[in-house]
């Protein structure tokens, strides 16, 4: 664990001379001997306790305007997937220093209405994505750049060459993610399974597939699944939300 600040205590050799002018007196006026090597164990002690305790203060609060989603919203299943190696890039994204989902507080109560909404109809919001970092954009960017290894293709991009990323927007520069008010978002509940088998509704595709078949609109869906992002969709516009359309999961405020 970084400890900033740090100060590393080197113990000095102790004059172990007894003086009674410089000794504690109890009530009664009789001096207690001070022992150097128990005063010794007590300063480790106190040390390895600093150095083993959280620190809890060294996390940098949150701009003004932003908030921690799971502290406004009850019962919203997270899975900030660029947390993780489990997304398109195959390894942890750049600029996430945690897996919890922030946004602007605006963006934050919409989604929360949209979730009390939800709940009469035994079903619930899952995140995948919210606050991105630039550092985290600039990311994406350097592995669209960088040569095919085929590691993530079959289950993010089977259609399109890594190269293309860019030309047909499923990559860019610059993301409304970065200022705070845009969700990568599911429906949660239901017995159905489906292609992401992390959300209990079938939603056509998993989250993050690079093909037509993840826009909102796509022809090829079963009757439920065209039903399952309609409502998602419509339920969300209700609350201020825009969608993206070419991805079924993405909306801003």
């Amino acid at each position: 664990m970084k400890m900033k600040g740090l100060i590393r205590l080197v113990p000095r050799v102790m004059d172990t001379s007894f003086d009674n002018r410089r000794q504690p007196m109890d009530s009664d006026g009789n001096h207690h001997r001070r022992n150097p090597a128990c005063a010794a164990l007590r300063l480790l002690v106190c040390c390895a306790v600093l150095i083993n305790c959280p620190a809890t203060g060294s996390a940098e609060p949150l701009p003004a305007g932003f908030v921690h989603v799971d502290t406004m919203i009850d019962g919203l299943a997270v899975d900030m997937r660029y947390f993780t190696t489990g997304n398109f890039v195959g390894e942890r994204i750049d600029g996430y220093e945690g897996s919890r989902c922030i946004l602007t507080e605006p963006a934050a109560r919409a989604l929360g209405a949209v979730q009390e909404k939800l709940r009469p109809l035994g079903l619930g919001l899952k995140v995948f994505d919210c606050y991105r970092p630039q550092r985290a954009v600039d990311h994406f960017a350097r592995w669209a750049k960088a040569p095919e290894t085929g590691a993530t293709k079959a289950a993010f991009y089977p259609g399109v060459d890594k190269s293309d990323l860019f030309v047909q927007g499923c990559i860019v520069a610059q993301s409304s993610h970065s200022r705070g008010s845009a969700v990568d978002v599911t429906l949660m509940g239901g017995s159905s399974g489906g292609p992401d088998p992390d959300t209990g509704v079938d939603m056509g595709t998993r989250f993050d597939l690079f093909d037509r078949a993840s826009w909102p609109d796509y022809g090829g869906l079963s009757f439920q699944q065209r039903a399952n992002r309609l409502l998602l969709r419509l339920i969300m516009e209700k609350h201020g939300f825009l969608p993206y359309p070419k991805e079924w999961w993405h909306f801003r405020l």
